[in-house]
């Protein structure tokens, strides 16, 4: 986020009285730097006081981000902080490491001809402004080969899409195209996303798991869409799959679903590895199911570190670490690990899904039974309460619910969201349950159990 500076400079950083002696006397400024060095434990010790009011990660339901990995995995990543992931030369086994998760990514997604190629981002944002960017060069090289003109690209997709897409749509000068979502599916229709196309459109961008609902686009009936353009108008659209959120976890739960590279029209996939992919932020993955897809005048040979490097990112280095925490949840869990792990989830947020339409007032929207997301809202017929006062009143608990409305189309649909991660067991649903519950009814003029008096006879009861 972009952070405004401070006027006032010579603001004091307020020093606990214990730390007399290890810090400079007088104090320390809060926005410029200390003149003199402190002792290592005494600067760690301040850092950490500025941070106790940061929220407690794992009751962070908003964010798909993980928040939980192993030990081993901590070890590995603390041990490989420090390559330079762009840095082939010198790290040959990190970028082999890479290598080995773009192929073993490129298999899960059922590439017919594995002739794909692909890279690690920074995260399935960055992922999604290099396919944007492919899509774009390819569209302007076509058109400059036949003489016609390149001045008004335009891209298609879901009016529920990731912010990462109208970034890249204003960055790089392309008109958004946006498909609104409708009801029951809260997904777009197939047939409005065909009409929205032309010469100008340089793809179609379809969504495994829209970030506001957890919902699937029809991407099969896109596909075919886009195949009958390319045979009766002469338009030869690709399809990006924007696989952030689902491309960890369809696969393993769902296999015979076809969204993938099953489609000969998906032409690039990007998916995150630090939702569903189980890993710390941040890295995601993009992978063009042909080299043709990815135009060679996006791709740069650097021979600064030693080594001629082709590259295709929006930053130069990065440390390796991430990339080496993927590869070890691809051998520690495996297929059938990562199946146990997402099976879990979906379960937990079924659960929890299924507890949250119980409750007088609420309506779900998502259950939990595809992604492990659970979404509702407020009943029309009732105005004695909102989702933003129960995300106000859960915050008291510690929980972090985001409250937002829907996209334009359902703009004036209010929901409440809640993405189940590894590490969020039945029983902690059970407690977010009882406060919500607890919540909703002290809002619709009932009489509730405080939710922690609830926790505790509960506890009592089982043990």
């Amino acid at each position: 986020m972009l952070k405004q500076v401070h006027h006032d400079q010579n603001a004091a950083l307020g020093v606990n009285p214990l730390y007399s002696g290890l810090v400079p006397e007088g104090g320390l400024p809060r926005f410029m730097l200390p003149q003199q060095p402190m002792a290592p434990d005494a600067a760690a010790a301040l850092v950490r006081d500025g941070l106790i009011l940061d929220g407690n990660s794992r009751l962070n339901l908003a964010t798909y981000c993980t928040t939980w990995m192993e030990p081993q995995a901590k070890a590995l990543i603390s041990e490989t902080l420090d390559r330079n992931l762009v840095d082939h030369d010198q790290y040959p086994q990190t970028a082999e490491l890479e290598a080995r998760c773009v192929n073993i990514l490129d298999h899960l997604w059922n590439d017919p001809d594995r002739q794909s190629i692909g890279c690690s981002t920074g995260g399935s944002s960055e992922a999604a402004m290099l396919a944007g960017l492919a899509m774009k060069f390819r569209w302007r090289d076509q058109r400059r080969a036949r003489g016609e003109a390149t001045d008004r690209p335009n891209l298609v997709m879901s009016s529920a899409v990731h912010t990462c897409w109208p970034k890249f749509c204003r960055y790089w000068d392309v008109e958004p195209r946006y498909v609104p979502i409708h009801e029951p599916r809260f997904a777009v229709d197939a047939a409005e996303v065909i009409e929205h196309c032309d010469e100008n459109t340089i793809g179609v961008v379809a969504i495994l798991g829209s970030s506001a609902t957890g919902t699937y686009d029809p991407v099969t009936e896109i596909a075919g869409g886009l195949d009958g353009l390319a045979t009766h108008g002469g338009l030869d659209i690709p399809l990006h799959i924007d696989a952030a959120v689902g491309g960890f976890v369809t696969p393993f739960l769902e296999p015979d679903l076809v969204w993938d590279f099953r489609l000969r029209r998906v032409a690039s996939i990007n998916a995150s590895g630090h939702k569903f992919g189980l890993t710390y932020p941040g890295v995601g993955w993009i992978i063009w199911q042909n080299p043709d897809f990815l135009p060679k005048d996006l791709v740069f040979d650097c021979g600064l570190l030693g080594g001629s490097v082709p590259t295709f990112t929006l930053n130069f280095s990065r440390s390796g670490a991430p990339v080496v925490a993927q590869y070890y949840n691809f051998l520690r869990l495996g297929f059938e690990g990562y199946r146990a792990v997402q099976q879990e989830c979906r379960d937990v947020a079924s659960f929890l899904g299924e507890g949250v339409a119980q409750i007088p007032g609420l309506e779900v929207i998502t259950d939990g039974s595809d992604l492990p997301v659970v979404t509702f809202r407020v009943r029309a017929d009732e105005d004695r309460m909102t989702v933003f006062d129960l995300s106000d009143r859960l915050r008291r608990y510690g929980w972090e619910v985001p409250a937002y409305h829907l996209a334009p189309a359902l703009e004036h649909i209010a929901v409440i969201r809640m993405v189940v991660r590894n590490g969020f067991s039945r029983d902690v649903a059970e407690m977010l349950l009882d406060d919500l519950r607890t919540e909703a009814q002290t809002l619709l003029g009932g009489s509730a159990l405080p939710a922690r008096t609830a926790h505790a006879t509960r506890s009592t009861v089982t043990h």
